[in-house]
């Protein structure tokens, strides 16, 4: 039968309720026509037929929620806190950015594995527990820069069965020590030893402690560490099963302040008093200082000397206090050519691989960066490092070196420009967020470039937001607590997308170097007055070597030596300086 529809919908209706009741009419009065104990038997099959199918219908039902409910619970469990042990690499749920699949309307995860042993950098020997840093900072810093090299590894890994070998307190190490009371011969030393004195800021600690594990890699003897007032509350140990800290029972422990330049022990005032013509024939005593503090002299710097090198390996006991980042004169002495080669084919990333080797923070220090991290950092879609060191005296801020950080952002489109005549730009949608981490010891900068983008619009639109996590107005590095918060923040400041950093400084250094960054550098001011260029892109993420040796070995005669390799070239913020770069025409 034809049906035809009114165009208007309440007429439709009309005409649609009226069928329906026709229709219940005819079902009515063939019921009464029907038998009623078959009435009972087809209600009674009736109402089982829906049971059963209700029951089946509701068991479908529970069975598909247990399923999805154990699928969620597995893509979003935690791995476990040893997972470390068994390999390098830990699978987590990474979500696309688009998660909604147009077809399916499902939401798509994309597993990937995270490798929390730095491509091997790391050792999987090491408890979970006791140092939460070491496997976690991978969430944290960016992805190394490059793969270490097969040999770096090897040459890791053999480190620290030699360190477990000849570390504190074992066998060899107890024979040493006799040698060291009875000041003996030491020829039949089977463990060689060089030991760091705990000097100078935190900055210059982290980069010498790192050139003295280099020296000692590259001459097979054992690192061991002064732990000074508070290293060991900054730092984890970084190899398993043994302790790089030196004993409080060390017997030279208590001379290390007065160690100099006129200690009878010095290998410069060794040499400078040597009747000897050449160091052929010298015997050696078995302790031997080495003083490389940026005021050492002609005789100290012989240390960076072939000859000079064969003859130390004599001593069983090399004791070493510096302020200075050697390790580019390292790459200028002939016999370590090879094997640095083998070690570091980028030759920029010594630092970077060494760094993120050794220094992993303190449970203390790292509670204050991630907690820091996930409240101010964690949610923008980028973050900028700024680090500002003064050394300008009197109470800033200084009005120059402000001028100097917006010049060098606002050229570098690291920052937008505002506008104060424009109107201020709702947020729509999935507005562009930065963060800025500042670093300096006054909170003036911050406050500043805070007020700025507080009180006018971005051109752009982007939201931009300040953070500054102390402001201790001094240098105190006297103070453990200083120093864990010196620490947290260069770290922090190695996570970010962008850094800028001041010249001069150690702490800069170490913040590139761990997040493997290439910084812009802000140059030096000179007479309160704000630089022009105010900065310049880095060449490499290496620190700088303030203090190297002007000196040809063979020649016997003054050289630059900025100049005698392509890899070891002058420093961006500091002339006479030398760095490590990959690219010398970079």
């Amino acid at each position: 039968m034809n049906r035809t529809f009114n165009s208007y919908p309440d007429e439709n209706y009309a005409n649609v309720r009226r069928s329906m009741r026709q229709t219940e009419d005819d079902h009515h009065k063939n019921l009464s026509d029907k038998d009623p104990h078959c009435d009972f038997k087809s209600n009674h099959e009736l109402k089982f037929g829906f049971s059963s199918i209700r029951v089946m219908g509701m068991f479908v039902v529970l069975m598909m929620f247990i399923s999805v409910i154990f699928s969620v619970s597995v893509v979003f469990r935690d791995p476990p806190s040893d997972a470390v042990i068994e390999g390098s690499d830990v699978w987590i749920p990474q979500w696309n950015s688009d998660p909604v699949d147009s077809k399916v309307g499902d939401l798509q995860t994309v597993i990937q594995p995270v490798d929390k042993l730095l491509s091997g950098l790391l050792s999987a020997k090491h408890g979970v527990g006791s140092c939460l840093s070491r496997y976690n900072s991978v969430a944290y810093q960016h992805k190394l820069a490059y793969e270490p090299s097969s040999y770096l590894i090897s040459k890791l890994r053999g480190y620290e069965d030699l360190h477990k070998r000849c570390g504190v307190y074992t066998e060899s190490y107890n024979k040493t020590l006799e040698q060291l009371r009875s000041n003996g011969s030491s020829s039949s030393s089977d463990c060689k030893y060089l030991l760091w004195i705990s000097f100078s800021g935190l900055g210059n600690r982290i980069l010498t402690l790192t050139s003295a594990f280099l020296y000692a890699l590259l001459t097979n003897r054992v690192l061991l560490v002064d732990p000074g007032t508070d290293m060991a509350d900054l730092f984890c140990e970084p190899f398993p099963e043994v302790s790089w800290f030196l004993p409080q029972d060390f017997p030279l422990k208590d001379d290390f302040s007065s160690f100099n330049q006129n200690s009878p022990n010095c290998y410069g005032k060794i040499m400078k008093n040597s009747i000897m013509p050449d160091s052929s024939g010298m015997i050696l005593p078995s302790v031997v200082y080495l003083h490389l503090v940026h005021d050492y002299d002609d005789d100290d710097k012989l240390f960076f000397c072939d000859q000079d090198q064969a003859l130390l390996q004599q001593s069983p006991w090399l004791v070493m206090k510096t302020d200075n980042y050697f390790v580019p004169s390292l790459f200028l002495i002939p016999s370590f050519e090879k094997e640095l080669n083998d070690l570091f084919p980028n030759k920029d990333t010594v630092f970077h691989f060494l760094g993120r080797y050794l220094f992993h923070p303190a449970n203390s220090v790292w509670g204050l960066i991630t907690r820091y991290y996930h409240a101010y950092l964690a949610r923008a879609s980028e973050r900028i490092g700024i680090q500002i060191r003064v050394f300008d005296t009197g109470t800033g801020p200084f009005q120059h070196i402000l001028d100097q950080v917006l010049d060098c952002t606002l050229k570098e489109n690291l920052l937008p420009q505002t506008e104060r005549q424009m109107y201020a730009i709702d947020p729509v949608g999935n507005q562009k967020s930065k963060a800025v981490l500042i670093t300096s010891l006054s909170a003036g900068y911050f406050e500043k470039l805070r007020d700025i983008y507080w009180e006018n619009p971005t051109v752009t639109g982007e939201i931009i937001s300040f953070y500054q996590p102390s402001h201790e107005e001094h240098q105190q590095t006297e103070k453990s607590i200083h120093n864990q918060k010196a620490l947290a923040e260069m770290y922090l400041l190695s996570t970010t997308d962008v850094l800028v950093t001041s010249s001069w400084s150690t702490f800069g250094y170490v913040a590139q170097g761990l997040g493997g960054l290439k910084p812009w550098i802000l140059y030096k001011p000179e007479n309160r007055t704000a630089p022009n260029p105010p900065c310049r892109r880095a060449m490499s993420m290496e620190p700088c070597f303030h203090a190297p040796p002007f000196y040809d070995c063979k020649a016997k005669k003054g050289v630059d030596t900025g100049k005698l390799v392509p890899h070891v070239r002058h420093c961006e913020d500091m002339s006479w300086g030398l760095k490590l770069v990959d690219d010398p025409y970079d």
